[in-house]
């Protein structure tokens, strides 16, 4: 298993980061989770064979998580020859249906109706998805915005959660519990958090209660960096710590 941070940054613009979007190979799955604004063209800088994705799943709507997803449908229609024939899965929480018709609105028949099969799932919190090869996809609520959840992905005996964007959240940590990689936003430092979003120091108490084996920090606002992130969760998480970046990619060997 395979995890890949492709896009590490926020809905402000960066010069080294972009919006979010992170892939896990597993088996013959290739999942991308979120598809926020450059990650179409990072994956392309990075040399990441984006028209072998299988799977899209999206944890909430904001722009920065949804906007290169029309790119994507598109590129796999005019971005490459020959144009995609292989089955692709889009998944996200109750509304994502409502999402695509509105982009299909704005961009046409390729985003509305793509021209290879194409499946569209809703996956309503607590609700578990088998992708095949042995892949599972579990989603859980979290508070950020209506829709938001957060995803574990099994295969076998390891497992990736990635929280999307949260605010606080006792239970997530129990959910999360013994993880492979936790893979978490970072948003704020402390003295600008805000109930939707988590600062290093939650950051801390998430992983202090989960216990995983990684953490892995991602989704950073810019006065954010300005922070001893490192120090702050070495208060409370003895364990390793990595603050992502674009590219940045780890092998989760079986336990």
């Amino acid at each position: 298993m395979r995890l890949t941070t492709i896009g590490t940054g926020t809905a402000a613009p960066s010069a080294t980061r972009v919006s979010a979007g992170h892939l896990v190979d597993a088996g013959g799955v290739r999942l991308l989770m979120d598809c926020g604004s450059g990650v179409v063209h990072r994956m392309a800088a990075l040399g990441i064979d984006w028209m072998g994705i299988t799977h899209v799943a999206l944890t909430h709507f904001d722009a920065d998580h949804v906007s290169d997803l029309p790119t994507l449908l598109i590129a796999w229609r005019w971005g490459a020859l020959p144009a995609r024939t292989a089955p692709v899965e889009l998944i996200g929480p109750p509304g994502t249906q409502a999402l695509l018709e509105k982009l299909g609105a704005l961009f046409g028949r390729h985003v509305a109706a793509p021209e290879y099969p194409f499946t569209l799932r809703e996956l309503a919190a607590g609700a578990q998805l088998p992708l095949g090869h042995g892949v599972t996809l579990e989603a859980r609520k979290v508070p950020h915005t209506e829709e938001s959840i957060a995803y574990c992905v099994r295969h076998g005996t390891r497992r990736v959660v990635y929280t999307g964007d949260t605010g606080p959240d006792p239970s997530l940590a129990a959910w999360a519990r013994g993880a492979d990689v936790l893979l978490a936003e970072c948003s704020l430092p402390d003295a600008m958090g805000i109930r939707s979003h988590l600062t290093p120091r939650q950051c801390a108490e998430l992983a202090a209660a989960a216990e995983p084996r990684h953490l892995v920090l991602t989704h950073f606002y810019p006065p954010v960096e300005s922070e001893d992130i490192r120090g702050i969760i070495a208060e409370r998480f003895p364990g390793p710590v990595t603050l992502a970046a674009d590219g940045w990619t780890i092998e989760i060997e079986d336990n």
